[in-house]
């Protein structure tokens, strides 16, 4: 193998004229080419001398030295500008005899600093730093070759970091995992990190923060950082691309939406807000819910005023004409606006014309009625409420209190609570603890005089009874409260068996009780006739139950007249059949045979686009060789037929979504009602959950956010949740991580007041 430097001691070395060249005693110096961007060589470059002429050390007229040694290495360039070419030409390392200076000089790779160029038996080849063998390396071969060499090299001590990180990427079609090359986006991570700030509801200024700074510094030095105006363009960005999706999916839905709404005045800046929920089956048979809007409303709160919100939400959405029921809180504004919209929409496209728009917030019911019972009896527990007050008045009482406790023994670790009187559950946990520490106020009354509100014996009485009885309630209102709400189909056995209770305890010998439970009774019967109808179909559309569950609650409930309630459901059951079957679910077209395509040469092709026109033209004459009169018929021969075919057997974990999925082909028509019946929601929950991350938003310490900004964070966290979800799951407070003490920005100036590092709020102007 020859050597590539020329050694100095050598003399025998001539220069381009043939005669000899005086290199001096010391080394030679490697040959470099011009730079393409220098108009002429400078002064004391290798190519001239001091004095203008040329250097004996540089080739004249652009020729290259004559002799066998070469100098093939050439330094790298970092920087270097020119026109874009394939990565072969963009990559390609320049060499001594590419010397023209009036052509520009080709990109160098950084592949050359792991090679060195020589020339071995006539030919260039490059050698790798790290293990020694040798590659093409002439300037016309390119480089991706050395870079392949890089990825493998045994001997290469630092790798390229994207060879070394993995990361596992689901497919989103089929679920399955797969590792790739990790490559760092700026665009992808700041949308990241716009969707965690939704998601989990941190606040703008997460950015500011010096410990987030710090950890993402370290964690990707490449990220940089946005400011709060970035974050806050990304979060819209979001809300519009998720809400393009959230109305393609309402838009290519079938069946009808149930709306929940209510509305919500925040704490601090007292601004109202109404949360506008759509509930729907989809194509799959999954019960889903979104938030269209969540909408700044100004005072006042008329009838006018919400109803004309929610019509323009409708509008926007497009599904005024595919509505079911508008689930509202009980309250004469609600009432008022529900006959608004009556005479704002179009009857005609409503169920039944109308009649089944109108649902009560069942959980707000169970609320009023035993609110009404426990005012009548407030005397019987006002000394117990006097006695918690005492006790948790001061800490000083509330540790000579459990000192007490501990030296009855009693193994209880909850502490005394003093219940909201506008809330019958927080007083029944009141009455709960208060129970369990009976024996500890009677001895604290011997031994403080100031104590003098000792609840007596028959106070006791009435609360356990009072607690007792109201353990029902507590666990329907529970039930009714849930996040992961149920089908409508589920609520029906629940209600009834109130109903029932309270109907025993009107029978009480207590007298007390007997006055609380007829006040109970008066205030559900209002109400009973509004709920149970849309719940009496939900459950005869339960195979597990039809009309036997009517029948089995219905005598309990109405006596002598439970026969003819039940003709009034069945009837109703009749008139919704008679409705669905004069619309067809899917228009036939009639002129499916002349869209067939001339261009199309497969002769199995043009029989089976023949045989599927002609198949819709039979669907087509079927339809309209039937009288109205046999489609209803025939809607309620599948009724019939449904309800005589028996009950299945009862399973808790019994999925009525999937069953009515399967059978739709047997009972089409009664699956088209299942499908928008069973997702009518019977309270507000869902629209009130909202309310708890609003108010977590719209914390005093976080109050300047615009009304534009918390409709585009509580819509964009509804449509992530959902889509990370698959279904809808309303997260439960445990997933939400907020930062209640942080301040936001103000969002015109981004200024914020601070006293003591705390966050002052600053009055919009």
């Amino acid at each position: 193998m020859e050597e590539t430097n020329i050694n100095t001691n050598k003399s025998d070395s001539s220069s381009p004229s043939g005669s000899p060249l005086r290199t001096g005693r010391g080394p030679l110096q490697t040959v470099r080419s011009p730079s393409p961007f220098s108009r002429s060589p400078s002064p004391l470059s290798p190519g001239s001398s001091p004095s203008g002429s040329p250097s004996p050390l540089c080739p004249l007229n652009n020729e290259s030295p004559k002799s066998p040694m070469v100098d093939l290495e050439v330094e790298e360039q970092e920087g270097s500008r020119g026109s874009p070419g394939t990565e072969e030409e963009r990559e390609q390392e320049p060499t001594n005899e590419d010397s023209d200076t009036s052509k520009k000089r080709k990109t160098t790779s950084d592949v050359w600093a792991h090679f060195t160029r020589k020339k071995v038996e006539g030919k260039v080849k490059a050698q790798c730093h790290h293990c020694g063998k040798l590659y093409l390396g002439d300037s016309s071969q390119g480089t991706t070759h050395l870079r392949n060499h890089l990825a493998r090299c045994p001997r290469m001590k630092f790798k390229d970091i994207r060879q070394q990180v993995l990361i596992k990427q689901q497919n989103k079609v089929d679920g399955t995992m797969s590792l790739s090359n990790y490559q760092f986006d700026q665009a992808r991570v700041r949308n990241k990190l716009a969707r965690m700030v939704i998601l989990h509801e941190y606040p703008l200024s997460i950015v500011d923060h010096i410990g987030f700074r710090e950890f993402v510094t370290d964690l990707q030095p490449m990220f940089k950082l946005v400011t709060r105006n970035t974050l806050k363009s990304d979060i819209f960005k979001i809300y519009d691309n998720e809400r393009e999706k959230a109305l393609k999916i309402t838009d290519k839905n079938g069946s009808r939406m149930a709306i929940t709404t209510d509305m919500w005045t925040s704490s601090n800046k007292k601004r109202g807000f109404m949360v506008i929920t759509a509930h729907f089956i989809d194509h799959a048979w999954t019960l889903q819910s979104r938030v269209l809007r969540f909408v700044y409303v100004p005072s006042p709160h008329t009838k006018d005023v919400l109803a004309d919100v929610l019509v323009d939400c409708f509008l926007e959405w497009n599904i005024d004409r595919k509505l079911s029921t508008i689930t509202v809180d009980n309250c004469s504004t609600n009432d008022a606006m529900i006959r608004l919209l009556l005479n704002k929409l179009d009857t005609s496209s409503l169920m039944l014309g109308g009649s089944m728009l109108h649902m009560r917030c069942a959980a707000h019911i169970l609320n009023l009625i035993v609110q009404d019972g426990l005012s009548l009896i407030g005397d019987g527990i006002e000394r117990i409420r006097d006695s918690v007050i005492y006790w948790t008045g001061s800490p000083k009482r509330r540790q000579k209190f459990e000192e007490n406790a501990r030296q009855l023994r009693i193994q209880c670790t909850k502490e005394l609570v003093l219940d909201c009187k506008t809330r019958w559950n927080s007083t029944c946990l009141m009455l709960s603890t208060a129970l369990i520490y009976k024996d500890v106020f009677s001895r604290l009354a011997k031994r403080e005089t100031s104590y003098t509100c000792l609840p007596y014996d028959h106070d006791w009485e009435v609360a356990k009874d009072i607690c007792g009885r109201l353990e029902l309630f507590s666990s329907v209102t529970e039930f009714f409260s849930g996040r992961k709400y149920p089908t409508t189909n589920m609520y029906f056995s629940m209600v009834c068996e109130l109903k029932i209770a309270l109907n025993e305890w009107s029978l009480s010998s207590s007298e007390m009780i007997s006055t609380m439970a007829e006040s109970m009774l008066a205030k559900f019967n209002s109400y009973w006739a509004n709920v149970s109808v849309v719940m009496a179909i939900s459950v005869i559309l339960d195979p597990r139950y039809k009309m036997k569950l009517l029948e089995f609650y219905y005598p309990s409930i109405y006596g002598v007249n439970s026969d003819l309630e039940i003709e009034k459901i069945k009837n109703l059951c009749y008139d919704l059949l008679d409705e669905y079957g004069d619309v067809d679910e899917s228009p036939v077209d009639n002129e499916g045979s002349s869209h067939m395509p001339a261009s199309t040469s497969n002769q199995g092709a043009q029989i089976k686009f023949r045989l599927i026109g002609s198949m819709s033209r039979f669907d087509g004459f079927v339809n309209n060789s039937s009288s109205s009169s046999k489609k209803h018929g025939s809607g309620r021969m599948e009724f019939d037929h449904f309800i005589d075919e028996g009950v299945l057997k009862r399973s808790e974990d019994f999925d009525i979504l999937a069953w009515w999925k399967n059978n739709g082909l047997k009972y089409p028509t009664l699956q088209r009602i299942a499908k928008d019946v069973l997702a009518i929601p019977v309270t507000t929950v869902a629209s009130e959950a909202a309310f708890s991350t609003s108010g977590r938003l719209l914390s005093p310490h976080r109050s300047r956010l615009h009304p534009k900004t918390i409709e585009a964070m509580m819509c964009a966290q509804n449509w992530l949740w959902s889509e990370i979800n698959g279904s809808s799951i309303i997260p439960g407070d445990g997933t939400f991580q907020s930062i209640l003490n942080d301040g936001e920005p103000n969002e015109d100036d981004g200024s914020c007041a601070t006293i003591d590092g705390s966050c002052i709020t600053i009055d919009e102007d």
